[in-house]
Order: C-alpha cells, then structure tokens, then sequence
C-alpha cells in the first residue's frame, strides 16, 4: 500500500512536471515561429524596408511629375513645354524641323 501511494506521488509530479514542461515548449516555439513571433517580426520589417524605398521612389517620380505640371498652368505657361504637349498631342511636326526616321531593330 505504501508504495503504490508513493508511486502515484512520483508519477503524479512527474505528469505535472511534463505538463509544465509541454505547456511551455509550445509557447516557445510559437514566440519564435507563430504569426506575432520573432520570424514574421523580421519580416515585417524586411516588407517595411522595401516599402520605404518604393515610397521614395514615388515621391521623387510626383515631384517630377508636380514640377511639369507647374510648368503648364496658365498664370506662367513655359512656351517650350507647351509646344511639346501640343506636338504630342497632336501629332504636328513644324516644316521647319528636322525628322530622322529610324529603322526598327
């Protein structure tokens, strides 16, 4: 009688033991690889990166694209740009200029 209680006694802190040692290896391995865990926080971060970058390179090409815009409103028109956009648009070709027809590879 006796040893069976103390046997259940061990086996019942060495299920406890177990348990606890379970309980906590699944938490570590979801800090480490679940949704919120250490791997996709290094690729949020990677993704923000990336991100930035594109967003700089955006905001260069709109400045680019602002600049021209100013440049055709009508308080202060450039006549330079003006006549290229009309060109384009138009598809007009002054006699005066030079027309080089190229071949194409």
């Amino acid at each position: 009688m006796v040893t069976h209680r103390r046997r259940r006694s061990i086996l019942t802190a060495l299920a406890l033991y177990t348990l606890a040692a379970l309980f906590i290896g699944y938490f570590a391995v979801n800090a480490f690889t679940g949704n919120h865990g250490l791997r996709a926080q290094k690729d949020l971060d990677q993704q923000l990166a990336e991100m930035r970058g594109e967003l700089s390179q955006l905001k260069a090409e709109r400045a680019t694209w602002e600049h021209k815009v100013s440049l055709l409103r009508s308080d202060r028109i450039d006549p330079d740009m003006l006549d290229e956009r009309a060109r384009a648009m138009l598809d007009y070709v002054d006699p005066h200029d030079v027309t080089l027809l190229l071949k194409p590879r």
